[in-house]
């Protein structure tokens, strides 16, 4: 696994966030753990796009590393894991539906269409025009 060379030099409370819940995939995670609450393994991969199994199980990993995923496993066979938001995980949600609403103002329209856990979120692209 990849181990950074330097320490990581966090002063900033943004800083901080952002390596939290920030990049690609953590904030689409976010998104599709807050809409469809309860998920496993298969169901976050089917809703993600373009995503490979290796970058999911590693941002799954970190946000549960961070407290914002909570990952359960049943002792059933065949085995069952089951992954939702924390409630550290659920703060981090309106973040992301402002950063929509700012993101719907300023968005060009000729750009890629938005995702589909993005049309079902709680932000209201219309309200944002």
């Amino acid at each position: 696994m990849y181990q950074k060379k330097m320490a990581q030099d966090i002063r900033c409370p943004l800083e901080y966030g952002l390596d939290i819940f920030g990049g690609k995939w953590k904030p689409r995670i976010i998104c599709v753990l807050n809409e469809k609450r309860v998920l496993r393994y298969s169901g976050i991969r089917k809703e993600m796009t373009n995503i490979t199994d290796a970058v999911l199980a590693a941002a799954l990993k970190e946000l549960i590393e961070d407290g914002l995923v909570e990952r359960k496993s049943y002792d059933e066979i065949p085995p069952r894991v089951e992954y939702n938001l924390t409630k550290k995980g659920d703060s981090v949600v309106p973040i992301l539906q402002s950063i929509c609403a700012w993101s719907g103002i300023f968005r060009r329209s000729d750009q890629d269409p938005v995702l589909a856990q993005c049309e079902r979120c709680d932000y209201n692209a219309s309200s944002a025009k």
